[in-house]
């Protein structure tokens, strides 16, 4: 273990260590959460520690809380005491390794996250935007209090530690087949349609590989084919206290190659929706953003058989549209041209370490072997 991630309460009685911040939903089990809390008792004044882990729906920022108006929703929490003695789990690797970094005093928790809860997603905040994002997180919280779960009792923040960490997932190992979409349209003043065909190689991707989309183009009218585009849209779907749901392009290209009357067109097109191209879209789904740290695009929401939708929080989703513009032509012009569209749905993940190792092997290797042809 390379790094300790540690936070320190003002007061300087708690300091909350954790080996890692990411934890991995391989359905059904999730990597447990196990961490040390190094304790200088002198001001705690017959008090207690607990440890919480809770994950929440954050839909404002703290500093406008009025009227007991509240921006942040549990969606499942859990507490346990650690001082005095009380919580006391079966040690593993991650455990001695923080012991020992951590020195005396210090005292080791455990907390299981349920499988049936969301990954980390966060909303992108907006260039004017303050305060922490929008978003499911998960938040590994030490405090000093006097009783475990007494609503009404006060949690001074100078005797409190807090570390976000996120849930992710892995893409699973067995990739399927590619979808497939096609449509034929005719056209005013026209005889015959046009035939537009796209598929997908496979049915899911990982963040930042190269997607091919194969393109088929049948342009049987007396009309033209004078561009196509193709977007990818992330469609976010927040489920668990209002209905909102709203669409953004993470990817446009405009092709300028055109389809005379009674030709074709086949090509396979490469694209790579990253967020880097996207970062002043306010509102665009992020995997859970650690502060400092990098993210990506959100992954792509994997449901559970039996599991409520609005436990989830947030829904993410994506789909690319190629879209063809046929022009007009004749007396009408412009009222007999039309667009062309077809949907396909996409899948982006994280792909398990091991199988992004092997990927890249085979890209260097094609590379190479390119280089010696």
């Amino acid at each position: 273990m390379a790094k300790v991630f540690k936070k320190t309460s003002k007061g300087g009685g708690l300091t909350l260590c954790l080996g890692k911040r990411d934890y991995v939903d391989h359905m059904p089990k999730v990597d447990q959460v196990d961490g040390v809390v190094k304790l200088d008792t002198a001001d705690f004044a017959g008090r207690k520690v607990f440890v919480q882990l809770a994950c929440a729906f954050r839909y404002g920022s703290d500093d406008l809380d009025v009227m007991g108006l509240c921006f942040r929703k549990d969606i499942w929490i859990t507490a346990v005491q650690i001082y005095p003695d009380c919580h006391k789990p079966t040690l593993t690797e991650m455990h001695n390794t923080l012991l020992k970094k951590a020195g005396d005093n210090s005292y080791p928790f455990t907390f299981e996250i349920p499988p049936n809860l969301p990954c980390s997603v966060s909303l992108q905040p907006g260039p004017d935007d303050k305060g922490k994002a929008c978003g499911v997180d998960f938040e590994v919280k030490a405090y000093l209090a006097n009783d475990k779960c007494n609503a009404d009792e006060t949690i001074d923040k100078k005797d409190t530690a807090r570390l976000i960490i996120r849930k992710i997932q892995y893409a699973p190992s067995h990739v399927a087949a590619g979808p497939k979409a096609e449509i034929c349209k005719g056209f005013m003043m026209s005889d015959k349609p046009v035939h537009l065909e796209a598929s997908l190689e496979k049915d899911l991707y990982y963040h930042g590989e190269s997607i091919q989309i194969k393109i088929k183009i049948n342009n049987e009218t007396n009309k033209t084919v004078k561009k196509f585009s193709v977007t990818v849209e992330q469609t976010t779907d927040i489920v668990l206290y209002s209905a909102d749901k709203y669409s953004k392009a993470v990817f446009n290209q405009e092709f300028g190659e055109t389809v005379e009357p009674n030709s074709t067109y086949e090509n396979t097109l490469s694209i790579v929706p990253v967020l880097a191209e996207n970062k002043e879209k306010r509102g665009l789904a992020l995997d859970g953003r650690l502060k400092d740290e990098d993210t990506n695009l959100a992954s792509t929401t994997m449901l559970r058989q039996g599991v409520e939708k609005d436990v989830l929080g947030i829904l993410v989703s994506y789909k690319i549209k190629i879209n063809l513009m046929v022009a007009g032509g004749g007396l009408l012009g412009g009222l007999t041209s039309s667009d062309v569209t077809v949907e396909l749905p996409l899948q982006l993940m994280h792909p398990k370490p091991e199988a992004w190792r092997v990927m890249m092997d085979e890209v260097h290797l094609t590379v190479h072997l390119k280089d010696l042809m």
